[in-house]
């Protein structure tokens, strides 16, 4: 478990900041802005979840999801070294990663949602009621933390789980479906009208 006794260390007024492999990079490090971005991607949860604390099904998914998150941040924040050793334990002494069950349950619980939703017949605008609106924008910002771990992947020396690409990619269905479900089961989903203002 990880303890926290000081809030402060002092250590990042330079900039800097500590992978978990200890090495420290700019805090406009292309890595760190992909884990931080998911780390607003949970943030937008957790206050998505005021609306929904009465809702049982979809409140202990999200829950669920929350804790995922810091593992797929986890696994962003201890790469492998340059020599292919992993380096960040997790539990039981294991490198600390996302792994393809998390990404199966992600599945199940989209194709659960999923099986209640009213056909979908024009593309959704972000609104509705407060939870849909909310899972609409944490759905944005995944959509830019996946941007942002494949541009990471993609540059030379720098590795991304498959896994956790993977889950990030599932993460941005989860909450869409997820949307439309808070939205009544996409009864009251707010519907794009093309063109619909364009002679007014």
């Amino acid at each position: 478990m990880v303890v926290l006794n000081r809030i402060y260390t002092r250590t990042g007024d330079d900039g800097t900041t500590a992978l978990g492999t200890g090495e420290r990079r700019k805090k406009y490090d292309l890595r760190i802005s992909a884990y931080g971005t998911l780390d607003e991607v949970n943030a937008v949860i957790g206050l998505t979840r005021l609306a929904t604390t009465g809702d049982a099904q979809l409140d202990p998914m999200l829950a669920r999801i929350q804790n995922d998150l810091f593992d797929v941040e986890a696994d962003l924040c201890m790469p492998q070294r340059a020599d292919g050793a992993s380096v960040g334990k997790g539990p039981g002494g294991a490198r600390l990663n996302v792994t393809d069950a998390q990404v199966e349950w992600l599945e199940q619980q989209i194709d659960r949602l999923n099986a209640d939703l009213a056909p979908l017949r024009s593309f959704i605008l972000p609104g509705g009621c407060p939870a849909a609106a909310h899972l609409h924008l944490a759905r944005t910002v995944c959509r830019r933390a996946e941007r942002l771990m494949v541009e990471l992947k993609d540059q030379p020396g720098e590795e991304v789980t498959p896994a956790a690409l993977k889950y990030v990619n599932r993460l941005s269905d989860f909450l869409f479906v997820a949307s439309r479900y808070a939205n009544d089961k996409g009864a009251t989903d707010v519907l794009w009208q093309p063109g619909k203002n364009r002679n007014q």
